[in-house]
């Protein structure tokens, strides 16, 4: 951390304000050499916590330098490490819990931008939406505000994101955990004055556990994808030798790498994928599978839907969607 980093933020913390000039400063030295370094995300964190009203500015700062320390800071590069993960659950925590909507955005944007993050972080930022939907207040970064006891507009728009973010759960598909989540929310807030897009929200993402397609391949791990990285750049810089060394290790694999099953010639890029991310998938056959409702998946809608007798004005949108796609 330069002088000039640590002196704006050591100023910048004791006055508990910050101006853009200031920030504009930071952000010059902070990525003075591309990337932002421990010490100083630290001293970011600290910063924000010392905040008494972040601005507008100083929030999308915090987001972006943290959030591209996280997912980037380690390589390959979009895959948040285990121990970048640890660092940013326990610097939220820090102060008992999380404490501001510019520490959710960042949480949220960590899974949006990210390829993958490790588990225990999905279901910490679950954990937190959940909490700031049922307790939280205070203006969200894209737009209208937290409310408590209720769920509103800007809180469904942040469901929304995390449920098909690129690193969630279960990436641009609802999970088992996600549409559990979805039902304890509707049974919290059951009776509040909602806004309409929580209904639609709840109604769709459900509807997206029980028919949606859930991708095998849609994320792949972190030491995966170092794997292929330097399978990638090894052959990059000798395709020759990489063939060579899959021939050895796989009878077939020459004839695999350059031609398809018709005995056509195809790129060497294409067969790489399909050797890294397994056999060619029927994904017609995929699609009819994830959304026939199974019956394990009738038996938890029929449990969650009888658990107190009765069928609330959610359950019968959803009922009602799911009798309407099945026609």
């Amino acid at each position: 951390m330069t002088m000039h980093f640590a002196d704006l933020a050591r100023q910048a913390a004791a006055d508990g304000a910050i101006t853009a000039e200031e920030i504009l400063s930071l952000r010059r030295a902070g990525w003075a050499d591309g990337v932002m370094q421990p010490d100083e995300v630290e001293a970011v964190f600290a910063l924000n916590d010392a905040l008494g009203e972040p601005t507008a500015e100083w929030s999308d700062f915090f987001v972006e330098a943290i959030g591209e320390f996280v997912i980037n800071g380690t390589e390959p590069r979009g895959y948040v490490s285990d121990e970048n993960a640890r660092w940013l659950m326990a610097r939220i925590e820090a102060n008992g819990a999380l404490e501001s909507m510019t520490e959710l955005e960042l949480l949220v944007r960590v899974l949006e931008r990210s390829c993958n993050v490790p588990d225990p972080l999905k279901a910490y930022v679950l954990e937190q939406i959940e909490r700031a939907v049922l307790t939280g207040t205070g203006p969200t970064r894209r737009g209208g505000a937290l409310e408590p006891g209720c769920v509103s507009a800007a809180e469904a728009a942040l469901l929304r994101r995390v449920l098909f973010a690129a690193a969630g759960d279960s990436p641009a598909d609802v999970s088992y955990g996600e549409a559990e989540l979805l039902f304890r929310l509707k049974d919290a807030t059951l009776g509040a004055a909602n806004a309409p897009e929580w209904k639609r929200m709840f109604v769709q993402g459900v509807a997206n556990y029980l028919m949606g397609v859930a991708s095998r391949s849609a994320q792949i791990s972190r030491e995966r994808a170092a794997e292929l990285e330097a399978e990638m750049n090894d052959m990059r810089s000798s395709p020759l030798g990489f063939a060579r060394r899959a021939v050895g290790e796989t009878p077939h694999a020459f004839a695999a790498i350059f031609a398809n099953k018709d005995g056509e010639r195809a790129s060497l890029w294409q067969e790489f994928l399909y050797e890294a991310f397994g056999e060619r998938r029927d994904r017609f056959a995929e699609m009819w599978a994830g959304e026939e409702v199974t019956a394990e998946e009738q038996e938890w809608l029929e449990a969650k839907v009888g658990a107190d007798g009765k069928v609330d004005e959610y359950e019968q949108a959803l009922l009602d969607f799911l009798l309407e796609e099945a026609a």
